[in-house]
């Protein structure tokens, strides 16, 4: 049950972004910009760094979500759930690899990124403004996670409905729809 008044029909982060529109405004600029904007990066494979943040943040709601978008975006669903289980050894790029465990340092926190992290992404191809983004989007889904979670948002256990929204986020991306949601009361 939501610490505060939320629409039913709006589980997780929708709601909250709902909820206040002022400061959900630039929230989704800036997601809109880091995960389906222009870079070297698939918007697949940053789907992955918001995967494996919230995964390890333990928010079902993120979790769910960005594995849907990830195994949509991707074209299968086996590597974001190897990502979950071991980095090392899922079906992606050395690059990726590092990158995702740069995203998993900043998930402890930011003075957990070494050194030795940052030097592997480069020897592994990773270019300057990739780690940058790495470390964004891995900060931005900490405060994602901590926002869904610290409000205690409704958090679905209905695949379909992560399939429905990892669609959407496919689709439209972090922007606000711009009919709105309320033709997802039909479906809840």
């Amino acid at each position: 049950m939501p610490y505060i008044t939320l629409e039913e029909h709006l589980p997780g982060i929708t709601g909250l972004l709902e909820y206040r529109k002022d400061t959900a405004h630039p929230i989704r600029e800036l997601t809109q910009l880091l995960l389906r904007g222009p870079s070297s990066l698939t918007e697949g494979e940053r789907e992955l760094i918001a995967t494996i943040v919230s995964y390890r943040n333990e928010c079902q709601f993120c979790t769910s979500a960005h594995t849907a978008a990830a195994n949509i975006l991707l074209g299968e669903t086996e590597t974001a759930e190897k990502i979950k289980l071991n980095i090392g050894s899922a079906p992606i790029s050395d690059k990726m690899k590092a990158l995702l465990t740069i995203a998993s340092q900043v998930q402890q926190g930011g003075k957990s990124v070494t050194n030795e992290s940052i030097d592997e992404a480069k020897f592994k191809g990773a270019t300057d403004l990739e780690i940058h983004d790495t470390v964004l989007i891995a900060s931005l889904f900490c405060l994602y996670n901590r926002y869904v979670d610290g409000l205690s948002t409704i958090t679905p256990t209905i695949t379909d409905f992560y399939q429905n929204l990892g669609h959407r986020l496919k689709d439209h991306g972090y922007n606000r729809l711009p009919e709105g949601y309320e033709h997802l009361k039909k479906r809840s």
